[in-house]
């Protein structure tokens, strides 16, 4: 069985994988939900369905 609890602290997201997409192919959650894209605002994102949080890295 797969971890369904999203990571404590955020996924950290380089600018060359925007737009970006949940759940990244990587993560064992990829059936849970539809692919939702999603916006950056403040340099962070959560996703609504599983609220797995994104953060683009800082140059």
């Amino acid at each position: 069985m797969g971890n369904n609890v999203p990571p404590l602290t955020p996924q950290i997201i380089d600018k060359k994988q925007l737009p970006l997409h949940c759940p990244l192919e990587n993560q064992s959650s990829w059936n849970l939900h539809p692919r939702i894209y999603l916006s950056f605002k403040k340099g962070e994102a959560t996703c609504p369905y599983c609220g797995t949080r994104y953060k683009l890295k800082v140059e």
